[in-house]
């Protein structure tokens, strides 16, 4: 077999094909130059930043397509809107053009055969990517899904698509740990938990099918409070999450928990879904410390404790220190960072606010390496610096939160912020 090369440009992709399988060479993005401060973060070694655009919004989850325009979904209305589009016409990294479409909030983005696909808090809609001025045609939206369960707490959509078509809808659980008053000291666990029937868990529908209902999905995963961090990964061609756990253990176990053990429990789980998957809320949640999984104390547990319905539960991929707030999940298939990232998977850590006498923690983007579609090694920060602040009293107080996160069409990673709309462009440059 023939040796060659093929060169797109100096921030696209490059590879040499031998025989035997293919040699990835990291591109330095030579094109680009990244902002001399990188947009306030601070990075991995060899990477710089790259502000694409300030100011779009309170940003959720992004996409890109593979002409490099972002696509961001709002949590509140900018003027009204709720999709920001950004597109850099130029090439210098930064948008010069920046368009609003839509007048509904919400999570969940996606881009699936030529569609753009964007979730409210109960519906599921999609629109054929346009070529021309305008990126998306309003009145050519089409509805995928209608009345998912809502209730306000815990109510957005994220959303995820396999290359089968399958389209992944989390519904998460509007309650903490499902007593029968919700966040109240003394108040018994119900079980069986009613809530699973139609919350606390990831739906799976028919992304090229339009007006579907509830009723038309399958329950793929249960027992998963709220997972904002829902990616389908190309490599092994499954599902992965990582929900967001319980909370208030101090205050409403005091006898059970100090606060210092409520600051880190329940562990951030990052776990692999699988069909009819059981991950145990609310009777059970991941312990790091002691590395097992404990029944919790609403179902007769005691921190200690585990129990034959938690013992059957395993282990999740990794676990993490307890409200980080895990609210995005990309496995990274670009060719521009070095090899050790490739098929790896980055998490946007969204800041905690239930840490206390603890210092608040989280608002970061951490790198977990992956083979086999498992860990391979301990993870790490890849970028920090987004609440700019050496310590953060309280959410309120970070100047930015990383959100989402998308790959571009060059492998550069996008992260979104959800503060003040702040998207960063992440480009490898040594």
């Amino acid at each position: 077999m023939k040796l060659f090369n093929t060169i797109l440009s100096k921030t696209v992709l490059c590879s040499v094909l031998l025989y035997g399988g293919m040699i990835h060479r990291p591109i330095q993005a030579q094109s680009l130059n990244p902002d001399a401060d990188n947009g306030g973060l601070k990075l991995a070694s060899g990477f710089g930043a790259i502000v694409v655009a300030e100011q779009t919004g309170k940003a959720r989850h992004i996409a890109v397509d593979k002409t490099g325009r972002v696509f961001i979904k709002l949590k509140k209305l900018q003027k009204g809107k709720g999709i920001v589009v950004l597109q850099d016409k130029n090439g210098d990294g930064k948008a010069d053009e920046i368009k609003s479409y839509e007048n509904y909030i919400g999570t969940g983005m996606a881009i699936y055969q030529q569609y753009l696909y964007a979730s409210s808090d109960s519906s599921v809609y999609r629109y054929p990517l346009e070529d021309g001025e305008n990126a998306i045609d309003e009145k050519k939206r089409e509805v995928v899904i209608v009345k998912l369960p809502y209730r306000p707490e815990h109510e957005t959509k994220s959303i995820t698509i396999d290359a089968s078509g399958k389209l992944y809808v989390n519904i998460g659980a509007p309650s903490n740990a499902c007593q029968v008053q919700d966040r109240t000291k003394g108040s018994p666990g119900q079980d069986p938990c009613p809530l699973l029937d139609s919350f606390a868990g990831v739906w799976q529908f028919d992304a090229q099918k339009l007006n579907q209902r509830f009723s038309d999905g399958t329950r793929f995963s249960t027992g998963l409070r709220n997972c904002v961090a829902l990616e389908w990964d190309s490599h092994t061609n499954q599902v992965y999450a990582l929900p967001h756990g319980r909370d208030q253990l101090n205050t409403l176990y005091p006898q059970y928990f100090t606060d210092e053990q409520n600051a880190e429990l329940p562990s951030e789980e990052f776990v692999q879904l699988t069909k009819d998957g059981d991950y145990g809320w609310p009777y059970c949640y991941y312990d790091h410390i002691q590395g097992k999984r404990i029944q919790a104390p609403e179902y007769g547990g005691d921190g200690k404790k585990t129990g034959t319905r938690c013992e059957a539960i395993g282990a999740p991929l990794m676990a993490f220190p307890g409200h980080w707030a895990p609210n995005d999940l990309l496995f990274y298939h670009g060719n521009q960072f070095p090899e050790r990232y490739k098929n790896g998977a980055f998490i946007a850590f969204h800041g905690s606010w239930n840490r206390a006498p603890l210092k608040q923690a989280g608002y970061f983007v951490a790198f977990v390496p992956m083979k086999d579609g498992k860990p391979s090694g301990n993870w790490e920060v890849f970028a920090e610096g987004f609440a700019g602040g050496p310590e953060i009293k309280s959410p309120k107080d970070a100047k930015h939160r990383p959100m989402g996160l998308a790959e571009g069409p060059d492998g550069s990673l996008y992260i979104s912020d959800s503060v003040q709309g702040t998207v960063w462009r992440i480009i490898y440059i040594k």
